[in-house]
């Protein structure tokens, strides 16, 4: 049989059936050394603190877009109201002085009570549903379990609550104050507003400029405001507003973080 000089040069694969030589190969290839096992643990570290504040903002973002669709359902739903009672604002401050708590239950900032749980009494047969009245943010967190901001709509156990404000139904004052709309004409609205100067609200030019609902804040300018409220807010540097023509707006406010 004439030799295959091509087979000759082939390298033999015998000895890599030797024993000795298998454990070997599987000591080379199983384990990580230290160092490899701190350089991936190093690449972990470095990309979840790159990506964690990407996926909290992506995941606040999507709430207050939950909070723009809870505060337009509430706008229609005082649309539809003023639609069924003579084109006039609801007036229920006796429920304003009624609910659990009674009125302004607190000593500090705000100075009045802008809190909402008559309001989601009232529209109740045009929303048909409590939940729009928390913004998602503000669930299970310290400011929405703040006094200012919660409010029981009945004494009774597990009741709905609501944590939005309004600041233009915060007082039961009678008469009615320039810059409270109980019962009131949207024109009449604007027009005492502009008459009544309140710093706070500004002038207006018209519905459109005029604050109804808007999330919580508490602005860390205000010495009164509690310490361990001082600078919150719902959204980051700002807040959803449900103005009086009904459109959503969000309102950027460096006194808040």
């Amino acid at each position: 049989m004439t030799n295959n000089p091509e087979r000759k040069s082939r390298p033999s694969v015998v000895s890599w059936c030797d024993p000795q030589a298998h454990r070997l190969l599987r000591r080379s290839r199983c384990g990580f050394t230290l160092i490899e096992l701190l350089v991936v643990i190093a690449v972990i570290a470095v990309l979840a603190a790159i990506l964690f504040p990407v996926f909290a903002q992506a995941r606040e973002k999507t709430r207050q877009t939950v909070c723009v669709s809870n505060l337009k359902q509430i706008g229609l739903a005082f649309a539809m109201y003023v639609q069924d009672y003579d084109e006039l604002l609801p007036d229920r401050r006796d429920l304003k002085i009624s609910l659990p708590g009674g009125y302004k239950p607190w000593s500090s900032w705000p100075t009045s009570d802008p809190r909402t749980g008559w309001a989601a009494i009232v529209l109740e047969p045009y929303t048909h549903n409590y939940d729009i009245w928390t913004c998602p943010s503000i669930k299970n967190a310290t400011l929405g379990r703040a006094v200012q901001v919660v409010q029981a709509i009945s004494s009774e156990a597990n009741a709905p609550s609501t944590n939005y404000w309004a600041w233009r139904f915060d007082r039961p004052d009678i008469p009615t104050p320039l810059d409270d709309f109980w019962g009131k004409f949207e024109l009449q609205c604007v027009a005492d507003l502009d008459q009544a100067k309140n710093p706070q609200a500004g002038t207006p030019d018209g519905p459109a400029d005029v604050e109804m609902v808007v999330d919580p804040y508490f602005p860390g300018a205000i010495p009164t405001v509690p310490p361990s409220l001082k600078g919150h807010g719902v959204h980051f540097g700002g807040r959803n507003r449900l103005l009086l023509d009904s459109h959503v707006k969000y309102f950027r406010d460096y006194r808040t973080h």
